[in-house]
């Protein structure tokens, strides 16, 4: 079993599991229509929906086996804003994959590319990873500007690759090597 030692902390913020007690600031952008716009699958949630997500979340507090996912609580002052995960793709390969969501009253602040960028710093220093991709629609741009400021490059678009919502779309997709990540120029943003 493979899991950050909780808290992680970085300058502004706290990672670390999702609890029952987060429901209210998960439901709060949960059910909000541009949060969800560009994900699969996704539609703004009732309360109870939530609830749901956060007690199937609230579990994923390790990576036990290839295809398990870390998923992270960002905390800051005002609560719980956001979350970030890491789904453990390929052992052999020692793959995996960002994913990230943040309460849009958040953004702009840099406040998601701290959170990742902790993520990832515990993804390649400490559970060993090779590689870690993300992926998202094509015209996603507040993602892929993200992705971009996290040192990943953009591998590949797949045109009209996938339905969401109806219409075909296309995906995005990034990656930074473990090569890469010791290599870049920022300061780690972990404070313990």
């Amino acid at each position: 079993m493979f899991q950050p030692a909780y808290p992680i902390r970085t300058a502004r913020l706290t990672l670390r599991p999702v609890t029952l007690a987060d429901l209210d600031d998960v439901y709060a952008w949960q059910r909000r229509p541009d949060v969800v716009r560009w994900m699969l699958g996704a539609e703004p949630r009732t309360r109870e929906q939530s609830r749901a997500s956060v007690l199937a979340i609230a579990g994923e507090d390790a990576l036990r086996a290839e295809g398990d996912c870390l998923t992270l609580a960002v905390v800051a002052d005002a609560g719980v804003i956001g979350a970030v995960e890491l789904v453990w793709r390929s052992r052999r390969d020692r793959t995996a994959e960002l994913g990230y969501v943040l309460h849009p009253d958040h953004g702009g602040r840099g406040l998601a590319t701290e959170a990742a960028t902790a993520l990832l710093d515990w993804g390649f220093t400490e559970f060993g990873l090779h590689r870690v991709f993300g992926r998202c629609h094509g015209r996603n741009d507040a993602s892929a500007r993200l992705m971009r400021r996290l040192g990943m490059r953009q591998e590949a678009r797949h045109v009209d690759s996938y339905l969401l919502r109806g219409e075909w779309a296309d995906q995005l997709v990034f990656a930074v090597l473990d090569h890469e990540w010791r290599g870049r120029a920022d300061a780690p943003v972990r404070t313990t």
